[in-house]
């Protein structure tokens, strides 16, 4: 099996075999993906100004077998009508050009990987403005995360998806749009204290000791003082870069404060990195379903401030309209609607019996859920 990982290039070690082309500007290949590294190269990659680059350990997996073509599920005469009837197409969602996405990807592994750079709130503010853009050109209040993938790299790619979903909730409370803005950065730089934890920890391919997860921990305040040292961001975004480990009871880190203590920027961020973290893999542990990540996010009533969660439950769609679920009576159904306030129970029409099941507000459909 094989195991991909993002390294700094000062942490690389003779032997290492990378895992992407690394190109000249004129696209020629100057290092193949599959080389073993050495010290010339990689004291070339360093004249390179390459802040890091993929690794990967083991052997390549076979092709798989190109997959079949999904065959149409039969409906029936009165499920085609009622589908037709009820329809209700979803809220826009926040949709990322592929231009915009290698954007982006370049930006924020820029900044993890150039901390001390003089462009590093330029480059800060020129991906919020990609992000910001994105909402506001379809009028986005919902997000799928499964179609905002802008990196392999997990840091990275959790990094845009908390900016994105904390900017929806964010939009989806009222606030100005100033405040989706400062709350884009926030999320974009949240983890940044990372950039200053040893690469053995941070790309630890298992979980980590208490040592470790103590010194990992640290991330936050190493977060808060890159930001202030920079007199570039807000006191609300540096802020919120400290506190959004910190728990509405009080028992999270790095303050231990409780909820009137946390900042309002905060308690927004700690949803969208909960869940986000949640729904993705990593070497250590497999990823929760949409589903099961939106339960717990629920029950997290005494850690999550319940305004923003209530934002965020009416924000993200884990069902989009004309997606085929299978429901717990057996039958098979089609999305039609989804209900607001009810991000797990959507209305949706049986393929085969044509049957309407609300299962938000039909006391008949209370048993039914969807698996």
């Amino acid at each position: 099996m094989i195991k991909r990982y993002y390294v700094r290039t000062r942490s690389l070690q003779e032997g290492m075999t990378i895992d992407q082309n690394i190109k000249d500007r004129m696209d020629r290949v100057l290092i193949a993906r599959g080389t073993s590294l050495n010290a010339y190269l990689i004291e070339g990659l360093q004249k390179l100004g390459i802040g890091g680059v993929y690794i990967r350990e083991g052997e390549e997996e076979p092709e798989p077998e190109p997959e079949k073509e999904p065959q149409e599920k039969p409906v029936s005469a009165l499920a085609r009508n009622n589908i037709a009837k009820y329809r209700t197409p979803d809220p826009s969602k926040v949709q990322l050009t592929e231009s915009v996405k290698k954007r982006v990807s370049e930006g924020i592994q820029y900044l993890y990987n150039n901390s001390d750079s003089e462009s590093f709130a330029d480059t800060t503010n020129s991906i919020t403005n990609d992000l910001m853009k994105a909402i506001q050109d379809n009028d986005a209040i919902a997000v799928d995360i499964n179609a905002l993938k802008t990196s392999d790299e997990y840091t990275f790619k959790h990094s845009v998806d908390v900016a994105t979903m904390s900017m929806i909730i964010a939009k989806k409370q009222g606030l100005k749009k100033n405040e989706i803005y400062n709350i884009g950065i926030a999320g974009l730089l949240h983890d940044m204290g990372k950039a200053k934890i040893p690469s053995e920890i941070l790309n630890k391919p298992a979980r980590l000791s208490d040592e470790e997860f103590s010194i990992m921990k640290q991330h936050s305040v190493l977060g808060y003082n890159i930001l202030k040292e920079k007199n570039d961001f807000t006191t609300a975004i540096s802020l919120a870069v400290l506190q959004h480990h910190e728990k509405m009871n009080g028992a999270g880190y790095p303050l231990g404060v409780k909820s009137d203590k946390i900042s309002p920027y905060a308690k927004i961020l700690s949803v969208a990195d909960v869940y986000d973290a949640l729904v993705t893999e990593r070497p250590y542990k497999k990823s929760f379903s949409q589903r099961t990540a939106v339960e717990m996010i629920m029950s997290m009533t005494d850690e999550l401030d319940i305004n923003a969660m209530r934002s965020f439950l009416n924000s993200v769609i884990l069902y989009p309209v004309d997606s085929v679920v299978q429901l717990s009576n057996g039958e098979e159904a089609r999305v039609v609607k989804n209900n607001e306030s009810s991000v797990l129970r959507p209305t949706v029409v049986g393929l085969t019996s044509g049957i309407v099941y609300d299962l938000t507000n039909d006391i008949n459909c209370a048993n039914i859920i969807i698996l």
